[in-house]
């Protein structure tokens, strides 16, 4: 790379070996010459796969869990971690479409071999802790609504890959159509369930102002379980690579600006939605649930009768709250699948440029996610609060995996000469982005300290 770089670079096999997601990169025309809105809608849908990753079943379990044990206190948990989320994403994005190297590849050119080996097993860890998530959320999900024992909804979402490699056939504009409207199925629901649940509002925006009642011991677990389930490494590494899908002069500064300006727009309405819902999911864990047996609303299977049960929900209480649930449940579940799959594949060829068959790697990338929660499903005999147990602990790895992920993000996008003089981070972007980390990282110091001292 040169110091001057602001557009692709001139030569890339000694970098990344070849474009990310080839099978999709540069396949999404963008029209020239077209006003706001036109060139929005043409750069928007990257965005929107990656703010499924915000709204997971992860997300569900903290959320709705966060508010039922503490009311409306860990609001200004889910707008910290919306904000971080957006500065995030948008260097992520602004990474791949400058370089032409998602995240993955970026780290291989420019670590030494040690540090990328650590840095990818760490990143495959956190894919492992991400897939456990969807994989039990759409387990769950099939049980409730269809009665599918558990150990075989487990074993299902293995197909979910083949859909997903059909899907890619059909071209990456199909796919992000069906996430599009898997998301708005999810907020629909979510916001009929709200409404009719009649929060406070006026203590649920009183809250979006931090509390130092978040940092106790059992405040500070859920919180980072928000913080886990909502900023997300693997998303980083998708983002800094299906934001290359779109096809344009990247000879052209003027293009390439445009490119950077309308892709971060994308990403920042979309992650605003995904604020939206997590926001509705504390605020029905926190209407319905606060303060009334909430050790019963641990896992999905209680949230969904707790939803038509008259002495937990109230008078709003009916069989229709639950079937959307599920409903809901399903549909994010699905959703995460397909980009969780994406990012696999990432990583898997950004870090170690595996080249083997799509299907094959898709169908290893869910199988390390599967066998462990086949295992634990079989040894606690489908018990689904094991499960859930499980979907939480993955969510408090995610956000002690997050730093490693955040730190090269920062030194990559702040050094003038990967990113040229043009595209490299603003200081006070900087200045941020190295807060959150070391913020972050000193919390999840504090959070293995206090899980290791539980333990004696």
């Amino acid at each position: 790379m040169t110091d001057n770089v602001s557009t692709k670079p001139k030569n890339l096999t000694g970098y990344a070996n070849g474009p990310s997601l080839e099978e999709v990169n540069g396949t999404v025309k963008i029209p020239k010459d077209k006003g706001f809105f036109k060139s929005l809608m043409a750069f928007s849908g990257p965005g929107a796969l990656v703010a499924v990753g915000y709204m997971d079943p992860g997300n569900w379990v903290t959320s709705i869990g966060g508010g039922a044990k503490y009311g409306y206190l860990l609001m200004s948990v889910i707008l910290m971690s919306s904000l971080i989320a957006m500065l995030l994403q948008y260097m992520a994005a602004k990474l791949g479409i400058v370089t032409q190297m998602d995240l993955a590849q970026a780290t291989r050119a420019h670590t030494s071999k040690r540090i990328g080996a650590v840095l990818w097993v760490v990143t495959e860890l956190a894919i492992m802790a991400t897939d456990i998530a969807e994989v039990i959320g759409g387990a769950i999900a099939l049980q409730l609504l269809f009665g599918v024992p558990l150990v075989l909804g487990v074993s299902l979402t293995v197909f979910d890959v083949l859909l997903l490699l059909l899907l890619t056939k059909l071209g990456f504009r199909k796919i992000e159509a069906i996430v599009i409207c898997l998301i708005t199925v999810i907020l629909v629901v979510f916001a009929y369930e709200v409404i009719i649940a009649q929060p406070n509002m006026g203590a649920a925006m009183a809250n979006f102002i931090p509390r130092t009642e978040i940092v106790h011991s059992g405040q500070l677990t859920m919180a980072l379980g928000i913080v886990g389930a909502t900023v997300m490494p693997h998303n980083l590494y998708l983002h800094s690579s299906i934001s290359q899908t779109r096809k344009f002069n990247r000879d052209d500064p003027a293009e390439m600006r445009r490119a950077v300006k309308f892709t971060t727009w994308d990403s920042n309405i979309q992650l605003f939605g995904a604020f939206v819902i997590n926001c509705l999911l504390l605020l029905l864990g926190a209407a319905m649930f606060f303060g009334k047996g909430t050790d019963q609303l641990g896992t999905f299977g209680n949230l969904y009768a707790a939803l038509q049960d008259n002495q937990l929900a109230g008078a709003v209480a009916s069989p229709l709250l639950s079937t959307l649930f599920a409903v809901a449940l399903l549909a994010s579940g699905q959703n995460s699948t397909i980009t969780g799959t994406l990012t696999g594949q990432v990583i898997m060829e950004g870090f170690i440029n595996l080249k083997i068959p799509l299907w094959v790697r898709r169908l290893v990338t869910r199988l390390i996610s599967v066998v462990p929660v086949i295992i634990c499903t079989i040894i606690y005999g489908g018990n689904e609060a094991a499960l859930d147990s499980l979907l939480v602990n993955s969510q408090v790895f995610l956000s002690i995996a997050l730093p490693f992920s955040m730190i090269p993000l920062t030194m990559f996008t702040s050094s003038k000469k990967i990113m040229g003089a043009e595209y490299v981070n603003k200081r006070w972007i900087t200045v941020m982005a190295w807060t959150c980390t070391i913020v972050l990282t000193v919390l999840n110091i504090q959070i293995v300290m206090e899980s290791v001292k539980s333990l004696f």
